[in-house]
């Protein structure tokens, strides 16, 4: 191979693997439905003995298995002999690091359908979800309780790593009440409390998002500093709180939707109380080294949900035509991809 050719042959490398990567997340998701990971447990297995256990063929299976540790979820350790790596130990569907629902839910069809139409989405502007399912995501999740409390359970560990920073990256310690409005599970506020002994809470969310929310606040012997509010961010925010924080609230709608939301919390923010949100902040210009997924969760937003990812300066418009004016932006570190914005009533 001459040298000439190498950078043609590196880019021809980029754009295959690119080409295959939905292929791999529903090789990903077969193996979450299969249980795979579980049945391997700490030891090595074959293709044969995990077949026996889910009525799998034989042959079927010891390709899975070689394309996941071709993947670096599965190790071969001697021919058809394969044991979990460290990344597929995320796999399991118990253990406080699992990412068991995350991954079950974002290669489910209610999550990849809608890529499909990307392209009628960006010739749009509109989210391709509702033509394809006849409803919107949220509505969908609704009438689907046991995929709703999938998406729930997802959203819940996908939160795990940052609940682990942001109790330590900003001063909660000023504050009496914090609300967490649209907190889900609970997963973020019982962290925050947790570190902050003297802080109280209110988890503002659905019925249907708050439903683990006290086997969360009981987990962590929260029930007696926090009171679970059931309401719906566009038409109310509870009152009582002095600092108001939206943890990957304001991405999954437009900026109309976003304001709604945010006007409800400044009517019941204190003048000299804050507004917290965590959410990725895209810079003015892509950094390919940097960028990790947060253009393709943009992308998820626009054809699912019809929200987006936002710079800085879109935060900015989104607070000022609220009420609020935004102070700092304080990224997490990496390779957590979130930023905490704080902003003051004006």
């Amino acid at each position: 191979m001459s040298r000439e050719n190498r950078p043609v042959d590196e880019a021809r490398e980029v754009v295959t693997r690119i080409a295959y990567g939905a292929m791999a997340s529903y090789a990903v998701g077969a193996a979450a439905r299969l249980g795979v990971v579980d049945l391997i447990g700490d030891g090595v297995s074959t293709a044969d003995e995990l077949a026996a256990k889910c009525a799998a063929r034989p042959q079927a299976m010891g390709r899975l298995l070689r394309a996941l540790a071709g993947l670096g979820l599965l190790a071969e350790s001697a021919p058809g002999r394969f044991a979990v790596t460290p990344a597929g130990a995320l796999l399991r569907s118990e253990g406080p690091d699992s990412l068991y629902s995350f991954v079950r839910m974002f290669t489910e069809p209610a999550m990849l359908r809608s890529w499909e139409r990307l392209d009628d989405s960006v010739r749009t502007g509109e989210p391709a979800f509702d033509a394809v399912f006849g409803s919107d995501f949220f509505g969908h999740l609704t009438e689907r309780p046991e995929l709703a409390a999938l998406f729930h359970a997802a959203m819940g560990q996908a939160t795990r790593d940052t609940a682990a920073l942001v109790p330590a990256a900003f001063d909660f310690g000023r504050f009496a009440t914090v609300a967490d409005i649209g907190g889900g599970d609970g997963t973020l506020l019982a962290a925050i409390l947790t570190a902050h002994p003297a802080l109280r809470g209110i988890l503002f969310d659905l019925g249907e998002g708050l439903a683990q929310a006290p086997d969360t606040l009981a987990r962590n012997g929260l029930d007696g500093r926090c009171s679970l509010v059931n309401g719906d961010f566009f038409s109310t925010a509870p009152d009582g709180a002095d600092l108001y924080l939206l943890k990957s609230v304001l991405h999954d709608w437009n900026d109309e939707q976003c304001a709604d939301i945010l006007r409800h919390c400044r009517r019941v923010t204190p003048d000299d109380g804050r507004l917290l949100i965590i959410e990725p902040v895209l810079p003015p210009v892509v950094d390919p080294a940097t960028a990790g997924v947060v253009y393709i969760s943009d992308l998820n937003m626009l054809v699912n949900v019809g929200g987006r990812e936002r710079t800085r300066e879109d935060f900015e418009r989104l607070c000022q035509g609220a009420g609020f004016a935004l102070r700092s932006v304080t990224p997490l570190p990496r390779p957590n991809r979130f930023s905490l914005i704080e902003a003051e009533p004006v």
